[in-house]
């Protein structure tokens, strides 16, 4: 099954909302990165919490047909980059998401805000 880019990017959102991830962010990369379209960032409280944001995406993805090409940090829980090509999705200890600053270095990317009251997928 195809999913545009932005679909899976806000199914992606809405996930990781749904288990409760802090402070997510979508930033917009097209024009910006020729790596992907979309930078998922969010954070979790614990190493227990990142590992199940991360699982629950995979699985949700999954279910439509979408794997992973890759994914980085699983087992410490402390940084975990889920690379879905066209939509990369850093999950966050809240001291490493400061430490690297994204948001920060991508500065220059729109933000994207789930629809209030939309279904994704």
């Amino acid at each position: 099954m195809t999913t545009d880019s932005k679909t899976k990017s806000l199914l992606c959102l809405k996930v990781a909302i749904e288990k409760k991830a802090l402070d997510p962010v979508l930033l917009e990369m097209k024009g910006l990165s020729s790596v992907t379209d979309y930078f998922l960032l969010c954070t979790g409280k614990s190493d227990r919490q990142v590992q199940a944001i991360a699982r629950s995406i995979e699985e949700t993805l999954e279910k439509k047909g979408i794997r992973p090409l890759g994914q980085e940090g699983v087992a410490n829980g402390r940084w975990i980059l889920m690379d879905y090509n066209d939509v990369v999705v850093h999950i966050f200890l809240e001291p490493i998401r400061k430490f690297y600053d994204l948001e920060g270095i991508w500065s220059d990317a729109p933000r994207i805000e789930l629809p209030s009251g939309v279904e994704i997928g």
